[in-house]
């Protein structure tokens, strides 16, 4: 019986630990919150990109200074981030319920970005706040 449960697991470990330093590459990437105090300050000394996923009507009308317009943008992002890798970006849209940031923060990701938060607050928190915003002028 001994020798049968030492052949069973012998014969069992490879497959146990054929993918044992794999990373999940189906699991979803997960991108921590900042504070609206966190990013208010980054924006304020510039050491932020910032990413706005709200549609690009919205982003006439209004956005976090700094912010880049993702959907007329997305294919310009690689030119349009910092070099530096180690970066802070930061990626937003509508508010709190809003989940299409995730399209831009998984696209600074895949560009090898190691730091890229969510703002959940979205354009309408950042409005509330009485923070300053960015928009085009009025034709």
């Amino acid at each position: 019986m001994k020798l049968f449960a030492l052949l069973l697991s012998t014969l069992a470990l490879p497959f146990l630990t054929a993918h044992a330093g794999e990373k999940h590459k189906d699991k979803p990437a997960k991108f921590p919150d900042i504070s609206h105090e966190e990013l208010a300050k980054a924006v304020e000394s510039k050491t932020v990109a910032v990413i706005d996923v709200n549609g690009s009507e919205s982003f006439k009308q209004g956005r976090i200074p700094g912010a880049i317009d993702f959907e007329a943008k997305k294919d310009q992002l690689a030119n349009l981030l910092p070099a530096d890798k180690g970066t802070l970006v930061v990626a937003y849209c509508g508010g709190p319920m809003c989940k299409a940031y995730k399209e831009a923060a998984k696209a600074a990701a895949a560009l090898g970005y190691t730091n890229v938060k969510h703002y959940s607050g979205g354009i309408s928190g950042w409005k509330k706040s009485g923070a300053a915003v960015e928009s085009d002028p009025k034709s």
